[in-house]
């Protein structure tokens, strides 16, 4: 077996050369790349001014912002009230279906009247029995006076007449008590609706014999319209409402759906309680609405959003251009050579994505809502030319609830 040659040093030469080649084409495709990059980077930089960082603004408009109150609330009904029967007996008809609207004095229901029709005719006679004993009584010491004038008699048989006639005109009172109160029982045969609203699910079905001691009742009516939602403010809130409440105002109050994407209904506020929780701080609210659409149902959650004012004439700005720093609320205006400076700001009230500037800005100024996290005092901008002088969008106020509603915030620098 013959061994094989060794390798010439040529061929070591090749291999050698071949990554040398690869190694210099990649450094050379990196270059390019890079070289490409950075004209690239040139051109933008070009674009928005020489480096400026790229920033969306808005300015500053005047305009009216609503200021308002959320809060938690629970549809509670004006009047909830379960239909008792008022006297024991066999119940012989239902007269409502479930879910019906009844108004006060409706019939709703009839238990056997026979016994107590019985009862009544019973008393009747008593009390004509009686009448008559007392007419003849008083025939009789009417005689009896005679008689004692003429002094035919001893006035002890006149007294005592006279005794028996008050003991008759007590009989005949008892028997007009009884015969009342048997004909008030026949009445009670007959139950009606003591309010109007909405019947609920009955509780028994006709055939059964229901007395006064039944916790159920026959049945649950709701007062449904008008509907109150009863809600709550912290207790620091009270004296700017209580203020405008003792002024006459008529504060509406919004109630939206539990996501508050929703309006459901419109109403008024119509008082406050006369105490605050001391274990929670707040005070109970009513606000009443005509619920005519029937969005609101008894027990519902709901946001209850109260317009407590309206500043007219107000600096707003986007809610997104507003800073927080140390030193307090601040936004990043943009000068006429395109550069920002950081303007300490006094907020108002805050209604969706739009507040109201109390104190630091004024209308017209431009600031920057959007690229504020790459900004610094003097920093040079590139406004974006699609948001260049358009203004806070306002409220719409269709049907939607804006995107956030908080209640007047305080005032700060």
């Amino acid at each position: 077996m013959t061994a094989a040659p060794p390798p010439s040093s040529g061929f070591f030469r090749l291999r050698l050369i071949l990554p040398l080649a690869a190694v210099v084409a990649l450094g050379a495709g990196i270059y390019r790349v890079t070289h490409s990059g950075g004209h690239a980077g040139g051109d933008a930089g070009h674009h928005f001014g020489g480096g400026a960082t790229p920033v969306v603004v808005a300015s500053a408009v005047t305009g009216d912002i609503p200021e308002v109150l959320d809060a938690l609330g629970t549809v509670t009904p004006l009047a909830t009230v379960t239909v008792k029967t008022q006297i024991a007996g066999q119940l012989t008809r239902i007269a409502f279906k479930e879910g019906q609207t009844v108004k006060a004095g409706d019939f709703l229901a009839q238990i056997d009247p026979r016994p107590y029709q019985a009862q009544l005719e019973q008393y009747r006679g008593q009390l004509a029995r009686d009448q008559a004993l007392l007419r003849e009584a008083r025939l009789d010491l009417a005689r009896y006076q005679t008689l004692v004038a003429q002094d035919s008699i001893a006035r002890q048989q006149l007294d005592t007449q006279r005794s028996l006639v008050d003991q008759y005109l007590g009989a005949v009172a008892t028997d007009q008590a009884e015969v009342d109160t048997a004909r008030l029982n026949l009445t009670y045969c007959h139950i009606t609706a003591p309010v109007s609203g909405r019947v609920g699910l009955r509780q028994v079905d006709q055939g059964n014999y229901v007395q006064t001691s039944d916790s159920g009742g026959i049945v649950v009516i709701t007062q449904e319209q008008p509907i109150s939602v009863v809600f709550t403010l912290p207790e620091d809130d009270l004296p700017a409402v209580a203020r405008r409440l003792r002024a006459g105002a008529r504060l509406p109050v919004e109630a939206f759906d539990r996501a508050q994407s929703v309006k459901l209904a419109d109403g008024t506020l119509a008082t406050l309680d006369n105490q605050i929780d001391s274990t929670t701080g707040t005070v109970k609210l009513r606000a009443l609405f005509s619920n005519s659409e029937e969005a609101l149902f008894p027990q519902q959650f709901v946001n209850a959003v109260l317009h407590l004012d309206t500043l007219r004439g107000v600096t707003v700005i986007p809610s997104a251009g507003v800073q927080r720093g140390v030193d307090g609320t601040f936004v990043y205006v943009v000068k006429a050579d395109n550069t920002v400076t950081m303007r300490p700001v006094t907020l108002g009230p805050v209604s969706g994505e739009r507040v109201a500037v109390l104190k630091g800005l004024k209308a017209g100024e431009q600031l920057v809502v959007d690229g504020t996290d790459r900004l610094r005092e003097g920093s040079k901008v590139a406004p974006h030319p699609l948001s260049e002088d358009q203004p806070a969008a306002p409220h719409t106020g269709d049907g939607a609830a804006p995107a956030r509603r908080t209640r007047p915030s305080k005032a700060q620098s």
